[in-house]
């Protein structure tokens, strides 16, 4: 929903005219905040020949977008203090740098996960072609680049065919967050545009190296795209590459379905990603049909006595011989002991719990609890963790795309000064947001809402609520 920020107006409903009040614009980070002489350009496109710009073609200040777009005109409910809107993405009239003087970086840091390769690809081509930029660098290593190696210079021709490749041709990495060396370097190679394609610990990252420039006052813009295969960052509709995820997670379900149906008593385990939420799981449970329990990290279960885990397998098993069970791999965390029994948590270089395997223990506890309570009956668990099959892959078609519009969406927020951001959909239109609300907002799964309800109703799983 876009709308202008001063005069905002739904269309009428039968009960009257609705109007939305208190809209609170949330304020962009710009270059002009700390440099106040800074000079503005006309936008290249009025003369580029593949566009036509008219009236409407270039976005206004006012133009803006609603978060929230679902209201309540009957008044039975209290409505929120205030509604909050994001600036709209995309090209605007006036620029506050020229392709021509434009030093771009380009950094992916954490993970992988599907149409990193593109989201560079594009960035490149939208910066070289859209803005007549040619000096173009990827950072590899992710941030310890910026202070542990020479960038790469990147052009057109040389990254033509990267949306066909998985991973990241730059190479990324976890940790090595040294922000003095990270600036100087951004400093001393005098980059001007920073692009940082990362997840959550990435993004916090982006924010300490925001801030930091503006303390020195440079004019560098720094903007950022969000990457999180297991779609965990808050306020964007969907993060790239999780649609691949989701669509890639059917051949592990198939193929566990297969095992167990092909089997006497058969279960088919299958890991999927999501440390913190259960999207993936969610989403391919929906859109596979053969799943008999899903388990997440929002919901938690437990396996032994009335309403847990184990009594609801067994009644599957005798009513269908065989059963699937997708689990998201940060569920089960609080009831899973450690070789030694105790429930430490470990940290990764970027400070991530470690977690523990809850498919291989789930895997250990069906067959204990089977040979328990059903001795001398054939019993088969096949257990398939497909993580680094689905992230490595490239994009699929509706990632592509989606990776081509955040990325000009992006370079048109960074020519127009703003800082200090990150691009993303929000209810279906490109927004930009400031990088801290990003940073400190999540994205569970709400056990709740009508979709989980949907999986319950397709899987006739228990709640797992406590006795």
């Amino acid at each position: 929903m876009t709308t202008s920020a001063q005069n905002v107006a739904a269309d009428s409903a039968e009960e009257g005219q609705l109007t939305i009040p208190n809209i609170k614009l949330q304020r962009l980070p710009h270059l002009t905040d700390y440099l106040s002489d800074l000079q503005t350009h006309p936008n290249p496109l009025d003369n580029n020949p593949f566009f036509h710009p008219v009236s409407e073609f270039y976005i206004s200040p006012s133009d803006v977008i609603l978060r929230h777009i679902l209201h309540d005109i009957s008044n039975e409910f209290p409505a929120p203090g205030h509604y909050l809107a994001y600036h709209r993405a995309g090209p605007r009239k006036r620029i506050y740098f020229e392709g021509g003087r434009v030093r771009a970086a380009i950094v992916t840091c954490g993970g992988l996960c599907p149409g990193m390769n593109t989201v560079i690809r594009e960035l490149v081509v939208g910066l070289w072609e859209l803005y007549g930029v040619r000096e173009i660098y990827g950072v590899p290593a992710g941030y310890r680049g910026f202070y542990s190696g020479e960038p790469v210079e990147l052009n057109p021709k040389m990254v033509h065919d990267w949306h066909r490749k998985g991973g990241t041709v730059l190479e990324t990495s976890r940790g090595g967050f040294d922000l003095d060396k990270i600036v100087n370097g951004i400093q001393d190679r005098g980059l001007n545009q920073l692009y940082i394609i990362g997840g959550d610990g990435s993004m916090r990252g982006m924010v300490a190296i925001f801030n930091e420039i503006k303390r020195r006052k440079l004019k560098i813009a720094v903007a950022g795209i969000p990457k999180t295969v297991d779609n965990d960052v808050g306020i964007i509709d969907k993060s790239f590459g999780f649609q691949t995820a989701v669509e890639m997670a059917q051949q592990a379900i198939n193929a566990a379905h297969t095992e167990a149906e092909s089997a006497v008593n058969g279960v088919g385990l299958v890991k999927l990603m999501g440390r913190s939420t259960g999207h993936i799981a969610l989403h391919a449970t929906l859109s596979n049909r053969d799943v008999d329990c899903c388990l997440i990290p929002e919901n938690d279960f437990f396996l032994h006595g009335k309403g847990g885990l184990f009594e609801f397998l067994d009644t599957r098993l005798k009513d269908n011989g065989h059963a699937v069970l997708v689990v998201a791999e940060g569920a089960g965390q609080d009831i899973i002991p450690n070789e030694d029994g105790s429930h430490v948590e470990e940290k990764d270089e970027s400070g991530n719990p470690v977690f523990l395997d809850v498919g291989g223990w789930l895997k250990s506890e069906l067959k204990k609890w089977w040979s328990r309570d059903h001795p001398n009956e054939l019993f088969t668990v096949k257990y398939i963790d497909p993580t680094y099959m689905i992230r490595a892959v490239p994009a699929n078609a509706t990632d592509n795309l989606y990776c081509t519009l955040l990325a000009h969406s992006t370079i048109h927020g960074a020519m127009t000064g703003y800082t200090g951001f990150v691009c993303g959909p929000i209810n279906g239109n490109y927004a930009y947001i400031p990088v801290e609300e990003v940073a400190r907002t999540k994205n569970p799964v709400n056990t709740q809402d009508h979709k989980w309800a949907w999986v319950r109703s397709i899987t006739n799983q228990p709640d797992f609520g406590r006795r």
